[in-house]
């Protein structure tokens, strides 16, 4: 773990001298124990340190630097974890996202911290490390990372949650042709035979990201991008980019023989991406 960065990280956030923020620590800590780590105080100090911390971890989880930490510090654990990017992109550009991943993080740390002071353990002034003591919002921000993976697993598989229901679609030639296939390739008056999109296609589209495959499949479905839009709460530009980068896939995979997609659109393909960067 990057101690250097966090400490750097949230020491540009908090006002005053280091080892005066260690030292009231210290007295907080040493003031929570006396009263069992319970009540009224705990309550205090749990809503203060939330404060201390919020806007250190949400830009963290905004840069991404909070994800990439958190990785590292699985890698060297031997753990298999990785975050990924449509997941990163939508913590850059959504305040809901990062609000619910953030209230997921502080809770798991909080709790793990408390947990470890109870017992002796865990934050202390005394602390004689290669780097010395750190202050106790630092150490946090620490422990945020460590528990990252954990709530981040939590968070995605819900949405994998969410995503499935919208999963259900007729995938037969005439409602294909009839709700949308036509329109995820950005063509209307070319009859794409539904049979191309098979296993192979649902394969690929597997592969995606939960809010990728619910705007395909309700596009396959007949939903305009507004009413899609609405009703997954993203943007309308969200929608519009998830398809496109879709449809992006869709043709690589045709290259690498995937997936077979008449040469008839192929050209629409090219007219259409000229389109979208025209609107």
């Amino acid at each position: 773990m990057d101690a250097d960065e966090i400490n750097e990280t949230a020491d540009v956030k908090l006002t005053g001298d280091r080892a005066e923020r260690i030292r009231r620590d210290a007295e907080r800590i040493e003031e929570l124990g006396l009263r069992g780590f319970e009540g009224r105080h705990r309550e205090v100090f749990e809503i203060e340190l939330y404060r201390e911390v919020e806007p250190i971890v949400k830009g963290m989880i905004r840069s991404g630097s909070l994800a990439r930490l958190a990785m590292e510090f699985a890698a060297r654990r031997g753990c298999d974890f990785i975050v990924y990017a449509d997941d990163l992109r939508l913590f850059r550009t959504s305040s809901e996202a990062r609000d619910t991943i953030m209230v997921e993080v502080m809770a798991y740390a909080m709790k793990k911290l408390l947990k470890d002071l109870k017992k002796g353990n865990g934050w202390s002034a005394d602390h004689n490390g290669p780097r010395g003591a750190s202050c106790l919002t630092s150490y946090f921000v620490t422990l945020c990372i460590w528990v990252f993976r954990r709530a981040y697993i939590r968070w995605a598989t819900e949405r994998v949650e969410w995503a499935r229901l919208h999963m259900s679609y007729d995938f037969t030639e005439e409602a294909a042709n009839a709700a949308g296939i036509g329109a995820l390739l950005g063509t209307t008056d070319y009859v794409v035979d539904s049979e191309v999109f098979g296993t192979d296609f649902e394969e690929i589209l597997d592969e995606q990201t939960p809010e990728t495959q619910a705007v395909v499949r309700m596009t396959v479905m007949g939903f305009r991008a507004t009413e899609i839009a609405d009703k997954l709460h993203l943007t309308h530009g969200a929608v519009r980019n998830r398809l496109t980068r879709f449809r992006t896939v869709l043709y690589e995979a045709a290259r690498q023989g995937r997936i077979w997609i008449p040469k008839e659109l192929h050209t629409r393909k090219q007219q259409l991406q000229v389109e979208e960067l025209a609107a």
